[in-house]
């Protein structure tokens, strides 16, 4: 398994003039103080100190934030020369950042260059134009689409897409349309984050007053599962599924969201893609079956076991449940290969 390391140095927007209506700009330049040159090499070096000498195969040093290339250039560059240092010197790999596609220029991307940036990340969250208005983002599909081919004629950086599901105006129809225009871009990496309403914001508002109708759990589920399914048999890597806990701002009553939020989403869109592939197979076997109390041997390798299971065993349950005659046994089996399954029944 490839290990990989990520040194997160969080860049707050500055005077970003776009009020999205999932966003809590007060939260976080209230709370997040300005980030220096320095604070970047303290923050680097504090990470290194540990990670250094451990054999990994990748060392990233990641600006997140949202909009990294909407802030003054010449502070860019400042933060990108201690990035390109540590590259240089070989004690990181990749320079890793996150944007908007409206912040994406020739200029920008000469700077990136220059500073050796390697992974650019576009928060597209949609490609419908009711939901990006809606939404409050401050640009339309042309600004995705230019952005994304700009950044890949430069041939020199890794592009990423990141989507949002049940956004104001979204519809399942309209998240796999996003889903699909995402994978005909053919980005390497994405990230797919249902919609999180967090308090203090225009999103809650429109919650409160009932302007704003979020998805239901099994729709944002039954929606993610197949822009998943979208983007990964495109060849896309989808390197998160919903947002980390540490990624939320707490409030004064120590939680920031208003409404549901699972902190294992990927894990339940995994487990409901091999529920599914699994269930096919069962449905074959207990037909064969005619009622008869079967044994079924079910096989995963290390990557996909727990996937299988499900979380908190929610797939052992519903098979249970489900095929009541078929007694069930998983097997994590290492020589099972990469993201395959084996379902077999005994004397069928």
């Amino acid at each position: 398994m490839k290990k990989h390391a990520i040194i997160p140095i969080f860049i707050p927007h500055k005077g970003c003039p776009h009020d999205c209506v999932f966003c809590n700009q007060r939260a976080i330049t209230a709370r997040t103080a300005d980030v220096t040159p320095e604070d970047v090499r303290r923050i680097a070096e504090q990470y290194l100190s540990t990670l250094e000498g451990r054999g990994l195969d990748e060392t990233e040093i990641s600006f997140f934030g949202g909009s990294f290339t909407g802030i003054p250039l010449e502070e860019q560059s400042a933060f990108l020369a201690v990035a390109k240092e540590l590259k240089d010197a070989g004690r990181v790999d990749k320079i890793h950042l996150s944007t908007r596609p409206d912040y994406i220029n020739e200029e920008i991307l000469d700077n990136l260059k220059a500073y050796g940036a390697d992974v650019i990340e576009l928060g597209v969250q949609s490609f419908d134009e009711k939901v990006l208005l809606l939404s409050g983002r401050g640009h339309g599909r042309k600004e995705i689409f230019d952005a994304c081919e700009l950044i890949k004629s430069y041939g020199c950086f890794t592009l990423g897409i990141q989507l949002m599901i049940g956004l104001p105006g979204d519809s399942y129809e309209s998240c796999i349309a996003s889903a699909k225009e995402a994978a005909a871009i053919g980005p390497e990496i994405a990230r797919l984050y249902p919609t999180v309403i967090i308090s203090d914001t225009e999103l809650c508002s429109m919650y409160r007053s009932g302007e704003f109708v979020p998805f239901s759990h099994e729709e944002m589920l039954r929606t993610t599962t197949d822009m998943y399914r979208i983007l990964t048999g495109a060849g896309i890597n989808v390197i998160r599924v919903g947002l980390k806990s540490t990624a939320l701002i707490s409030d004064a009553e120590g939680s920031s969201v208003v409404g549901e939020y699972h902190p294992a989403f990927r894990q339940l869109v995994e487990g409901r893609i091999a529920r599914e592939e699994i269930e096919e197979r069962l449905k074959e076997i207990d037909k064969a079956a005619a009622g008869l109390r079967t044994e079924v041997v079910i096989k995963a390798g290390p990557d996909r076991f727990s996937a299988v299971i499900g979380h908190k065993a929610e797939n052992k349950r519903y098979f249970r449940e489900r095929f009541p005659e078929l007694m069930i046994k998983y097997i994590e089996d290492p020589d099972i290969p990469e993201q395959k399954v084996s379902v077999e029944a005994g004397g069928i």
